[in-house]
This record gives structure tokens, C-alpha cells and sequence, in this order.
């Protein structure tokens, strides 16, 4: 598998980057998980555009132009020779001095990475997910905005660890109010009533793109959904609960802090936001 950095390519195992890199001494940079099926890859411009965004929020000048950087995510595909794959896309600060000031770096440094992906196991896509609420608390807004897509996961690592421990592959985390904000590494959706609801962005979340295409899907296909506040309440009593995510798509949840989800069963209006969102992909 080739790796880009910074506009040249080097085989895995020769792929580096310097220990003076801000992005490995304080996960001081942003990514972008994208994936492609059969060769197209899936909303492009809308995760580049948040990478952009997220790198300026956090005052990191993409050495690159936008357009520049979309055609080098498809020369590297077209290099590994994937039609089906997880790209991830990384811009770190560069290499600086030790101390946290950023402006001691040189140039950023561009690392594109093409690999394959399974986040859960196929079965669990048709059976359900079990997930449960840990103890650590999403981020403060007010100190790391969500919507920045920094290299430091460490908040979501903690939480990840919390919920293996349980045995469970995802997590729910609860921001410092006590609502309900998301999981791991998905954002969360309930179904009551035939209305769809997830956690608005002003309860600390990241924006998922692949959450907000299956915002698009289910109101397309008619059903009124709602960005609002969520309790732990409302997940227990709720009638289907599915994730969304890049590397997740949509899975659904079958039961929540050991509570089954109505039967137990993916639910209908689930099962069909899945088919359509992987007819859209493509798959």
C-alpha cells in the first residue's frame, strides 16, 4: 500500500514522519475519514471542505489548495489500485520545536492514507448493536469545539476503552449537561413515534457527513426528523436506535445500557434508511 506525503509516495513500511512533528508530540492537527465504493468516493468535496474548515478553526494553513487536495485523494486511490476503501486524510502542524507554540513549525505536513476498513462485523449490521453510557463526558464546546476534527482523540479513546470494557464495540457519551451527545465514533439516532431524532449540534457533537445524508434520506423519504435534546430516557424508551458514521455507515442498535430497544430487533424504518443509504453509495 502506498502513502502520500506530501506529494510523494512511500510503501508502509517507509512512510514516516519526524518525532518533532506537533501533530505526534500534541495531536496538534485535523483528519478526515472518507471512503469510496466501486471507485467513486463517497461525498468528497463535503469532507474536504470540513478538513478545510477544521484547519483553519484551529489557525493551520493547508499548504495545498482545496482543489489540489481533492485531486490528490484520487491519484492516491488510482495509485493503490481500490475501487472499495477508507481514506484517511491528515494534516499535522509540522515540525516545531518542543513547547506548545505552534508558530515555531514549518510547513504542514499532507499525509493521505488508503486502507480497508470493517468497524463492526458484518452480522451485527443485521442483528443489532449493543452499546452502552460511560462515564466520560464529550469535551467541553466551550474548550475544543466538536465540529474541529483534531488529531487529539484521547477524550474518545477514554470513553472507547470504558465501553470494551463492558463488552460493548460503542459507546454513548453524555456531555457535561447530562444530554445525550454521541457515540465513540458515531453520531446517534432514535426512532419514536415514526419521528427520527438525534442530538442537535449545540449539545457538542461532531457533524457527521454521513449523519447529515441520512438526515437528507429519511426526510426524502417523508418522515419528519427533528435535531433536538436527548436524555438517556429518551434512548430507553425509544423505538429503533441506529448509529451513523464513515467508517459505521448505519447500524442499528438493538439495546442500550443492557435495555433492549422495543423488541430487541432492528426496526423497520432502520432497515430502510440502511438500504437506502447504501443504494446512494453505490453498494
Amino acid at each position: 500500500m502506498k502513502i502520500y506525503i506530501n506529494g510523494d509516495y512511500f510503501e508502509k513500511e517507509d512512510a514516516k514522519i519526524s518525532v518533532y512533528d506537533h501533530g505526534l508530540l500534541y495531536g496538534d492537527g485535523v483528519f478526515e475519514g472518507i471512503r469510496a465504493y466501486n471507485g467513486k468516493i463517497f461525498k468528497l468535496r463535503e469532507h474536504v471542505e470540513r478538513l478545510y474548515e477544521s484547519a483553519k478553526a484551529i489557525h493551520l494553513r493547508v499548504p495545498i489548495p482545496l482543489e489540489q487536495m481533492e485531486k490528490d485523494i484520487r491519484a492516491t486511490l488510482k495509485v493503490n489500485q481500490l475501487a472499495n476503501a477508507y481514506i484517511r486524510v491528515i494534516i499535522t502542524r509540522g515540525v516545531g520545536n518542543l513547547g506548545l507554540n505552534p508558530f515555531t513549525c514549518g510547513t504542514p505536513q499532507v499525509i493521505i492514507i488508503n486502507d480497508l476498513i470493517s468497524l463492526y462485523p458484518e452480522d451485527l449490521y443485521e442483528k443489532g448493536l449493543e452499546i452502552v453510557t460511560v462515564a466520560t463526558r464529550r469535551n467541553l464546546s466551550e474548550s475544543l469545539s466538536p465540529r474541529v476534527k483534531s488529531l487529539n482523540y484521547l477524550n474518545n479513546i477514554l470513553a472507547k476503552i470504558e465501553g470494551l470494557n463492558a463488552g460493548c464495540e460503542e459507546a454513548i457519551m453524555l456531555n457535561s449537561y447530562g444530554m445525550v451527545a454521541e457515540c465513540t465514533g458515531d453520531n446517534i439516532f432514535i426512532v419514536k413515534n415514526g419521528e427520527v431524532l438525534t442530538p442537535a449540534s449545540s449539545m457538542g457533537i461532531l457533524e457527521g457527513v454521513t449523519r447529515n445524508v441520512v438526515i437528507e434520506i429519511a426526510r426524502r423519504l417523508g418522515y419528519k426528523v427533528k435535531e433536538t435534546t436527548l436524555t438517556r430516557h429518551d434512548l430507553f424508551v425509544a423505538d429503533e436506535c441506529f448509529l451513523t458514521g464513515t467508517a459505521a455507515e448505519v447500524i442499528p442498535v438493538i439495546k442500550i445500557d443492557g435495555r433492549p430497544v422495543s423488541d430487541g430487533k432492528p426496526g423497520k424504518i432502520t432497515r430502510k434508511l440502511i438500504k437506502e443509504f447504501r443504494t446512494l453509495a453505490g453498494l
